[in-house]
C-alpha cells in the first residue's frame, strides 16, 4: 500500500510547486513572443537581451561582495552563455512562422536530449520503462509536426515545418544548457553560475543584436502595446532563470523537464478560452501520448534516486583518484624530507593536506566540464 504521507513530503511539494511555477512563467513567455510576433516585431536576441543585463547586475552585485573564488573555469560560462542565447534565439525565433501550442508541445523534445546527455556525459543510468516514456512523448510530438504540416492554415503560422525544426534545434541547445546548468549548480555555485551566464550572455547578445537585429530595432515604432510584451518577456525570463538552479540542484534537470511539460497545457487552455482560437483535433492526441509517456517516464524513482546515487559514489572515486594523481609527487617529496625530522613531516602532511583538497577539487570541476561542454560545442 502505498503511504501518502511519505510521499507527499515537504521536498516534494516545494518541487512540484515550483516546478509550476517555472511552467507558467515558460507559458508567459510563450505568449509574450507570440503577442511580438503578431505586431510584426521579429527581435528574438533583443528580448532576452535585458535578461542577462539584469542577471549579471543582480547576482554579479552579490558576488563581488561576497569575493570568493571561481569555482569553475571561466570560459566554461562563456561556452554555456552562447550556447544559451542562441537556444532563445532559435525558440523566439520559432514563434514568427508557426503556433504558439506547436512551440510549446515540441520544447518536449528537451527531455530525450536531456537524457542522452546526462547518459554520455554524467554516466546517469536510465531503465527501460523511463525510455519507454520518452519513445510516447517523441510520439505526440511527431503528432504535433504532422498537424502543422496537414493543417497549417489553422496552425497560426506562415511556416510551420521551419518552425518546427527551429523549436527542435532550439531544445536541443536547451538541454545542453540544462545539463551543463546542473552539473555547475551541483559543483560550483548558484550566484556564480548566474552572474557569469548573465554577463557572457549579454555580451553575445548585444554582439548578435549589433550584426543581425540593428535595422529592426530601429523601425519598430514602440508603443505601450509592444514595450508591455517585451518587459514583460524580459522579466518573466529573469525570475524563470533565477529559480530553473533551486529545482536543478533539489531534483535534477529531468524534474525540470517533466515540469515544464505541463506549459503545453496551459498554453493550448489559455488559447481556447483567452483567444477563442481553433486548435486541431491531433493537439489532443498529442496531449494524450505526452500525459502517457510522463506517467510511464516518472514510474521507478526510488530506483533512479539509488542509481544516481551509485554515480555520485563513482564520481567520488573518480575524484579521489584525479587527487591521489596530481598530489603524488609533492606527498612522495614530503615525504622524503620529512624523513629526517618526524616534526617537519607532520606539519608538511597538513600542509599537503589542506592545500591539495582545494586544488583538487578545482581540478575535478575543470575535468568534468571539459569532458561536457567542450564536445559540444565543436
Amino acid at each position: 500500500m502505498v503511504n501518502f504521507k511519505q510521499f507527499w513530503t515537504k521536498k516534494t511539494l516545494v518541487g512540484l510547486g515550483l516546478g509550476q511555477f517555472l511552467s507558467l512563467l515558460i507559458t508567459s513567455t510563450g505568449f509574450s513572443s507570440s503577442e511580438l510576433a503578431k505586431r510584426g516585431i521579429n527581435a528574438p536576441t533583443s528580448q532576452s537581451f535585458l535578461n542577462y543585463v539584469l542577471l549579471s547586475v543582480v547576482y554579479g552585485s552579490v558576488m563581488l561582495y561576497r569575493r570568493q573564488a571561481l569555482k569553475a573555469k571561466w570560459y566554461y560560462y562563456v561556452i554555456l552563455g552562447l550556447v544559451d542565447v542562441e537556444a532563445n534565439y532559435l525558440v523566439v525565433k520559432a514563434y514568427q512562422y508557426t503556433s504558439i501550442t506547436s512551440v510549446m508541445l515540441l520544447d518536449c523534445w528537451s527531455i530525450p536530449s536531456v537524457m542522452l546527455l546526462t547518459y554520455i556525459f554524467l554516466k546517469t543510468k536510465y531503465r527501460y520503462r523511463k525510455i519507454a516514456g520518452v519513445i510516447v512523448c517523441v510520439a505526440g510530438l511527431v503528432m504535433v509536426v504532422f498537424s502543422d504540416v496537414h493543417a497549417g492554415d489553422r496552425s497560426g503560422g506562415s511556416n510551420p515545418r521551419k518552425g518546427d525544426l527551429l523549436v527542435i534545434a532550439g531544445a536541443t541547445l536547451y538541454a545542453i544548457s540544462n545539463v551543463s546548468e546542473e552539473f555547475l549548480v551541483k559543483n560550483a555555485d548558484r550566484v556564480e553560475l548566474m552572474s557569469f551566464l548573465g554577463l557572457f550572455g549579454a555580451i553575445i547578445s548585444a554582439i548578435q543584436i549589433s550584426i543581425v537585429e540593428r535595422n529592426e530595432l530601429k523601425s519598430i515604432h514602440w508603443t505601450a502595446g509592444a514595450a508591455f510584451p517585451f518587459l514583460g518577456f524580459s522579466l518573466a525570463m529573469f525570475l524563470f532563470y533565477s529559480f530553473v538552479p533551486v529545482l536543478l540542484k533539489m531534483s535534477g534537470s529531468t524534474m525540470l523537464n517533466l515540469s515544464l511539460l505541463t506549459s503545453d497545457m496551459w498554453a493550448v487552455i489559455i488559447r481556447i478560452f483567452a483567444y477563442h482560437e481553433k486548435v486541431d483535433w491531433m493537439y489532443f492526441l498529442a496531449f494524450v501520448a505526452v500525459a502517457v509517456g510522463l506517467i510511464i517516464y516518472s514510474g521507478g524513482d526510488k530506483d533512479d534516486d539509488q542509481s544516481r546515487a551509485d554515480v555520485a559514489d563513482q564520481g567520488t572515486e573518480r575524484s579521489k583518484h584525479f587527487d591521489e594523481e596530481a598530489g603524488f609527487d609533492n606527498l612522495s617529496r614530503g615525504n622524503t624530507v620529512g624523513s629526517s625530522k618526524m616534526g617537519d613531516m607532520s606539519r608538511h602532511d597538513c600542509m599537503t593536506s589542506s592545500g591539495g583538497r582545494e586544488t583538487i577539487e578545482n581540478t575535478s570541476i575543470g575535468k568534468d566540464m571539459q569532458a561536457l561542454l567542450i564536445p559540444l560545442s565543436l
